[in-house]
């Protein structure tokens, strides 16, 4: 883990530039892409480090964590990147500003019903699932899960989010990333809110921008490894 505001805003600079160099290559601008910073298990000092640096969006897997952090960092869009449960759904709904991470059933319904009562409308991704180890939809059924999202009252469909297998080369992600574009093309003929891609982290977000990302979620490369946590003693 980084250990001082320098180091951050170093990471910070060599994350944009990349991103910025990935959209250059593409023939797009590096404005075209938004940078999830995320915090996951990270201390709220970083978070608010981050803030100071001009980071405007941030990512929690956990709804909790979301919650209390959010607090360091009341004007930035607060993403819920991790998987959506039922029992903490309407939670979710009540600090996130978007959600990365939908597919149908009752996790989604309760989002949404929860959202609504709030007064709000969370745009939502559709998480794809290309490789059969994740969450998600098959791509097959993304349209159908895009056209039940389309049908609640308190979350708009915006897009596709997706997390290939680990690489163990940034290559290896392309193809999952250019499948992922090919289909939110597809469907944006039909949905044509349907805009936003969320696909990249830290060992592949520079392949994720040239092939369309619109997010990328980027955590170890902004903030070092996470702390391992401290085994009890015996």
């Amino acid at each position: 883990m980084i250990a001082s505001r320098e180091e951050l805003e170093e990471n910070l600079r060599r994350v944009r530039g990349g991103i910025a160099d990935a959209a250059a290559r593409a023939g797009r601008t590096g404005s075209d892409v938004r940078l999830v910073a995320v915090t996951k298990e990270l201390p709220a000092e970083l978070v608010e480090w981050a803030a100071a640096a001009s980071v405007s969006g941030f990512g929690e897997n956990f709804v909790n964590e979301l919650a209390d952090k959010r607090r360091a960092a009341p004007g930035a869009t607060w993403h819920f990147v991790g998987v959506l449960q039922s029992h903490t759904a309407h939670k979710v709904a009540d600090h996130a500003d978007v959600v990365h991470s939908v597919v149908p059933g009752r996790a989604l319904e309760r989002l949404a019903g929860r959202a609504a009562s709030n007064g709000d409308t969370i745009p939502v991704l559709v998480q794809v699932d290309e490789s059969g180890r994740h969450a998600g939809v098959a791509p097959e059924e993304a349209e159908r899960a895009v056209r039940e999202a389309s049908a609640l009252q308190g979350v708009r469909p915006a897009g596709l989010m997706t997390l290939p297998p680990q690489p163990d080369d940034p290559e290896d992600s392309r193809p999952y990333f250019a499948r992922l574009r090919e289909l939110r093309d597809d469907l944006r003929r039909r949905f044509p809110q349907v805009v936003e891609i969320s696909m990249g982290m830290s060992l592949d977000y520079e392949i994720a921008v040239e092939e369309g990302a619109t997010m990328v979620r980027v955590g170890t490369a902004l903030f070092g490894a996470r702390p391992r946590p401290v085994s009890p003693s015996h």
